[in-house]
């Protein structure tokens, strides 16, 4: 029946249509843009269009209705596709998928709980418009044969069309954002003005343009990197300068714990009982912020590690895990230390077993280095009880000095614990994550309690110097009706920066207890550890190539960015285009913020280039 006949311009522009309303209703409703003025409106009304015209537009080339009716259904299938998963991804981690991140599929598996926790019964819905084409496609009475001229003139004419709408999104794009497409740290800036498809086509412009950086880089790339680094070096501080030098390090990664659980209570009990009397015995940060990416944990590591910072797009430890590095574990490895790295999970998840050789661990205690049943795990693995105990057993025969890092798991979205190992009742939002939330930290903060017990019991401790440090936060802004109901006020965009802080303590028995513990109000972030570690072991980074700075250095700068282009010093905080008073959180004029915006910039440069284009398998050669 589709023999000789055609839809002229009838199916694209249908076809169009129905994906063009869906997405201007998921933009709305799923990832919350909201227009600032009458421009910006337009621009998130219209670019989805030109895209889409141009895409089922191709249709028109076709000789039958069958086979454009096919061409149609596919591509809307494919784009729906990827829309959702945009917005089971956006629900979990606030950001937009990129090209890196679909390279990642080991991590699929792994991801499974978290990821059904966000995908909802009723998100059939995001497909209506699929199944309204393949309705259409059985009325066969909507079309007729149509002459060849008519069909050229409907081509032209739809075309023209489509490139006029693509034209006016870039023209209005650029007239509200300039220079919009080099803000690539920015992705819902890019979406907002690009939209969703055509930012999905941009990243795989830029994966394969960085792609290629490696091929062409040689070590003179790296001499300006060099000079820009000695020239904001921060000296260590003779007063704490060498403290732990000598002592096994053991540092401890807690899974999505964020500051803000630290001195505060649910239901009138403490959330973190011990860390709230741990850190007065040791250096605590109380204004400490996460930088990751994409990465997440796995960032978390990698700022850690190197003092570099992770891309803004997809994770480092995948898409570089071939790189150099002159890494935290290196650096002790060069000064006598056994390093190794503990976590009850698979080896392969984040691509773990790739990346620790290249950051130089010379063990990595994995799943199968540890006994789990069913008893002792819940959600992503073994509980962390169990967790630490274990591995104290095999921490002891460890040679000394040594180096440990260790990655928790049950604070881990999406929060689940069996009711046996509740601490504290759940709160009471209509948010079960959120809820769920409180009750794995107050599980967290109990193992830390035992862990640090059994590492007195087992003579481990006087010897060691013991820093916990949040990895990034475990509740997202798609949960803010909760959280504003815990704060009982609303959360501004400034509550919703703050809450990207993470606790950071460093405790050297013999030096930071007995009441000598010291807490530092100045503002910090992640990429600043591994200077502030080495210094404290006694070790010099003079000369070595890392963008953060020693936290106690009396010439520390307090300001802290990150790959969005938000930013906070010790006078403002910049996030969401607006300026605040960083102490106070009173809106001021963005001209006070003005000095510091697009700092970050030059520094990612500096940063991406290192990793983009492993200018550190150079770097022995001009130490």
């Amino acid at each position: 029946m589709f023999r000789n006949s055609r839809a002229g311009i009838f199916l694209p522009v249908i076809a169009t249509f129905l994906l063009w309303v869906k997405t201007y209703i998921v933009y709305l409703t799923c990832f919350h843009f909201k227009p600032a003025n009458i421009i910006q409106g337009i621009i998130l009304l219209i670019n989805p269009i030109g895209f889409l015209m141009l895409l089922f537009g191709a249709c028109l080339f076709f000789k039958t209705v069958k086979s454009q009716f096919r061409f149609i259904i596919l591509s809307s299938l494919f784009l729906s596709v990827i829309l959702y998963a945009n917005i089971v991804f956006y629900r979990f981690f606030n950001d937009f998928i990129t090209i890196p991140i679909l390279f990642q599929t080991s991590n699929f598996g792994e991801l499974g709980d978290s990821v059904f926790a966000e995908i909802k019964w009723w998100d059939i819905i995001f497909f209506a418009d699929t199944l309204m084409l393949l309705l259409f496609s059985k009325k066969s009475l909507l079309f007729e044969s149509i002459s060849p001229l008519r069909t050229i003139i409907h081509r032209r004419l739809y075309f023209s069309i489509a490139c006029i709408v693509l034209f006016l999104n870039l023209i209005f794009s650029e007239l509200v954002r300039p220079q919009l497409l080099t803000r690539t740290f920015d992705r819902k800036l890019l979406v907002k003005n690009l939209g969703t498809y055509n930012y999905q086509l941009y990243d795989l412009i830029l994966q394969s343009k960085s792609s290629a950086q490696k091929a062409f880089a040689d070590g003179t790339k790296l001499i300006d990197t060099q000079n820009y680094i000695r020239a904001n070096y921060a000296p260590p501080n003779k007063e704490f300068f060498g403290l732990a030098k000598g002592r096994n390090l053991i540092l401890v990664s807690l899974e999505s714990t964020q500051d803000f659980v630290i001195h505060s209570k649910m239901n009138g009990k403490e959330i973190t009982p011990f860390l709230n009397q741990f850190m007065k015995e040791s250096y605590y940060f109380s204004n400490l912020y996460h930088q990751t990416g994409q990465g997440k944990t796995s960032d978390a590591e990698f700022l850690v590690e190197n003092s570099l910072y992770p891309l803004n797009r997809g994770a480092v430890f995948f898409t570089h895990s071939s790189n150099t590095y002159h890494s935290l574990a290196k650096s002790l490895q060069d000064h006598g230390y056994y390093t190794a790295a503990m976590h009850a999970n698979n080896k392969s998840f984040w691509n773990r077993n790739i990346m620790y050789k290249a950051i130089g661990y010379q063990k990595f205690f994995s799943s199968t280095s540890y006994t789990i049943t069913t008893d002792n795990s819940v959600g992503w693995g073994l509980k962390d009880i169990p967790f630490f105990e274990q591995s104290i057993d095999i921490i002891k025969k460890l040679s000394k000095p040594f180096y440990v890092k260790m990655i928790t798991l049950t604070n881990h979205h999406p929060f689940r614990l069996n009711v046996e190992d509740r601490l504290i009742e759940e709160y009471d939002s209509n948010d079960s994550v959120v809820n769920r939330y409180f009750t794995t930290v107050r599980y967290e903060d109990e193992a830390i309690k035992k862990f640090i017990q059994k590492l007195k019991d087992e003579k481990l401790y006087d010897k060691s110097i013991i820093v916990l440090y949040g990895d990034h936060h475990g509740i997202s802004e798609n949960h803010q009706a909760a959280m504003s109901q815990y704060f009982e006020k609303e959360i501004t965009p400034y509550d919703t920066f703050n809450l990207q802080k993470i606790p950071l303590i460093i405790h050297i028995p013999g030096i930071t207890d007995h009441g000598r513990g010291i807490t530092f109000s100045k503002v910090v972030g992640q990429i600043d550890i591994r200077p502030t570690l080495l210094h404290l072991m006694g070790i010099n980074t003079r000369n070595d190539v890392q963008f953060g700075h020693d936290l106690l250095s009396p010439s520390y700068k307090q300001h802290v960015i990150f790959r969005d282009g938000r930013f906070v010093t010790d006078q403002y905080l910049w996030t969401a285009n607006r300026c605040y008073l960083r102490k106070t959180g009173t809106e001021v004029d963005v001209r006070r913020c003005k000095p510091f915006i697009g700092e970050e910039s030059r520094v990612f440069m500096y940063s991406d280039k290192i990793i983009y284009g492993d200018l550190l398998r150079f770097y022995k050669a001009r130490k």
